[in-house]
């Protein structure tokens, strides 16, 4: 039983997913997109970084790595996926998940710790928490804003597929709390499964008690 932690040219997060999820004694290993998935494979992480150097959109080059195919079968069957920042855009990109992300309002780069508020407590990466836990992560990212069209944006709400807002430190969603303008504060949201997620912020950054932050243990904690 294995994570499969996949690195594309421009990956830069993918050895921190590993160290994470090492720590909650969970077997992962860097697999090259231009390689084949380990049949023993019970998990994929998409990495954060700059795959392709974020040419054309963030991630869309990616999406069309040979083994992204292997990914969205694995998807398909219910086995646990999840993209972060850069993996997020992949994600996205890859049809994993709807929406889109793209250059932040503040047409910056962000790096930052930001809170985000747990909407949906009841999908494998939000298990160990409860509905409306503020949680602090960080973000890094230049292309971290959440794009969907209204009609889709409603039924990602009806369907209960927003995983995370950015909120303040009281859970209160506001203008001043979204660091990168995405439509309703979205930091992360769900494929049509609920093993399937995305989401902005680095859960793998705050996993190890030595980096000073835990609340992203919990996101990892689907691979356990």
């Amino acid at each position: 039983m294995t994570v499969s932690v996949i690195r594309f040219g421009g990956s830069n997060c993918d050895r921190d997913a590993v160290r994470a999820l090492a720590a909650l004694d969970v077997d992962a290993e860097i697999v090259w997109h231009e390689d084949d998935l380990p049949a023993d494979t019970t998990g994929v992480v998409l990495p954060g970084g700059f795959s392709y150097g974020d040419y054309l959109r963030a991630g869309a080059m990616a999406a069309h790595s040979p083994i992204m195919d292997e990914v969205r079968d694995l998807a398909d069957d219910g086995v646990p996926v999840l993209g972060v920042c850069n993996g997020a855009q992949i994600g996205c990109e890859s049809k994993l998940t709807p929406g889109a992300f793209t250059t932040n309002a503040s047409a910056r780069f962000q790096c930052e710790h930001v809170n985000v508020r747990v909407e949906n407590a009841d999908t494998p990466f939000t298990a160990a928490y409860d509905q409306g836990d503020v949680l602090t992560l960080p973000i890094a990212h230049g292309e971290g804003r959440f794009e969907i069209d209204e009609e889709r944006y409603d039924d990602l709400v009806s369907e209960n597929r927003v995983l995370f807002r950015y909120c303040d430190e009281n859970g209160d969603v506001t203008d001043a709390a979204n660091p990168n303008g995405s439509t309703g504060a979205v930091a992360g949201v769900l494929g049509e499964r609920e093993s399937v997620a995305v989401l902005m912020p680095h859960p793998e950054r705050a996993t190890l008690p030595e980096l000073g932050l835990t609340d992203g243990q919990g996101v990892l904690d689907a691979f356990a």
